[in-house]
């Protein structure tokens, strides 16, 4: 970043390319799934899913169908703060407040398999069914009138890491290719290594037509996140207006971009996405013996260095705790007096009713301070649900 800044600080990307812009896209654009082919540079997650909407209606004008101006999205799903990324998210608390503002958005099932999977189906045939939803959410609103399916590949903040069952999107993509649709990943947190594999769509077997990164990207030395496109999606502008109708004036910053390629060096030079992997795996079993039959932890989910816990007032039932009691923010203070910082949320069932905490250790981590974090997260939750 110093010897960046001491190069070139900062230009305008509407008069200038920089060599590291340059670098950092042929960097991103090489580990990427197949057909991704260019990457713009913008200053975090919410601007990359803003830029990724309008990326997708953009291919769509340059196609002759501007009737298509409808995102469908799901329920429980978090794309960033944003007025176009709170309209396709499904994070009530956060759209409550500005719902006036927002455009309209269908928001179809996330695949929630602890508490929508039937206890006949298997998870094959629940994915099989949530595509069919996605398709019906298709037909009802017109084919012709949707641009796009967005989803995390992996769930977020919202419902703490909801998983995709396995077949998920490669049904979803199939629905989507079917009708035209474009299918737009958005993998800001749980993208860039953090589940095992550098992009989570990898361990899906599906290719995206646009892809949103941001925070593993940068590692937090500057602000940056990224859109990455799909051949057909450049091409289409390439050979209609010539342009991307959209703009930031910090777009590609230099100072950003050399930081992001320092990141990535660094991350393939330690074999850093496989070590996450590995410890995931240790981070599994050690959250997995502590609480496989906690009274008050009802699911565990995750992968890599992605994990989710649900609490729950009855497993039997898997009745939540009273929203009244903020446990989410009892087991955060609790946590925090530990010298523990992990992510605890409310509304994981319905934007209201829920608690669950989010778990994220640093890709350096030991397993030894891994089973710290299951030891003093444990304690933490003791003393938040004794304070009731």
């Amino acid at each position: 970043m110093h010897a960046q800044i001491d190069r070139l600080a900062w230009t305008h990307t509407g008069f200038f390319t920089t060599e590291v812009a340059e670098q950092l896209a042929a960097t991103l654009v090489a580990s990427a799934p197949a057909g991704i082919s260019h990457a713009y540079f913008v200053s975090g997650g919410s601007e990359a899913v803003e830029a990724a909407l309008k990326m997708a209606r953009q291919f769509f004008l340059e196609q002759g169908q501007p009737q298509r101006s409808h995102f469908i999205a799901r329920r429980q799903s978090y794309h960033g703060n944003t007025l176009g990324a709170l309209a396709i998210g499904g994070n009530l608390a956060r759209r409550e407040a500005f719902a006036p503002l927002l455009m309209p958005a269908t928001h179809v099932s996330p695949c929630y398999a602890y508490r929508e999977q039937h206890a006949h189906e298997t998870p094959e045939a629940y994915g099989l069914r949530l595509a069919e939803e996605l398709e019906a959410a298709i037909l009802q609103i017109g084919a012709e009138r949707v641009i796009g399916f967005v989803a995390e590949t992996v769930g977020g903040a919202t419902a703490g890491v909801v998983m995709p069952v396995p077949g998920y999107f490669r049904a979803v993509r199939e629905v989507c290719d079917r009708h035209g649709v474009l299918l737009i990943l958005d993998e800001v947190m749980c993208g860039m290594g953090r589940t095992g594999s550098l992009h989570a769509c990898e361990q899906e077997g599906v290719v995206p037509d646009i892809l949103t990164v941001a925070k593993g990207l940068g590692g937090g030395y500057q602000s940056i996140g990224a859109v990455l496109a799909h051949e057909r999606i450049v091409s289409a502008m390439r050979e209609g207006s010539g342009f991307f109708q959209h703009g930031h004036t910090y777009l590609g910053h230099p100072v950003a971009c050399a930081a992001a390629l320092a990141v990535q060096q660094v991350m393939a030079r330690d074999r850093l996405v496989a070590q996450a992997a590995t410890l995931g795996q240790h981070l599994e079993h050690t959250m997995r013996a502590a609480w496989s039959d906690h009274r008050h932890i009802g699911d565990i989910r995750g992968r890599g260095l992605m994990w989710g816990i649900e609490l729950v007032a009855d497993r039997a039932s898997k009745a939540p705790f009273d929203p009244a009691h903020r446990l989410h923010a009892r087991i955060k203070q609790q946590a925090m007096q530990r010298g523990l910082m992990v992510y605890p949320m409310g509304g994981t069932v319905d934007g209201r009713q829920g608690d669950h905490v989010l778990i994220a250790p640093p890709f350096i981590a030991s397993t030894a301070q891994l089973d710290e974090v299951v030891q003093r997260l444990d304690a933490a939750i003791t003393a938040a649900i004794d304070s009731l």
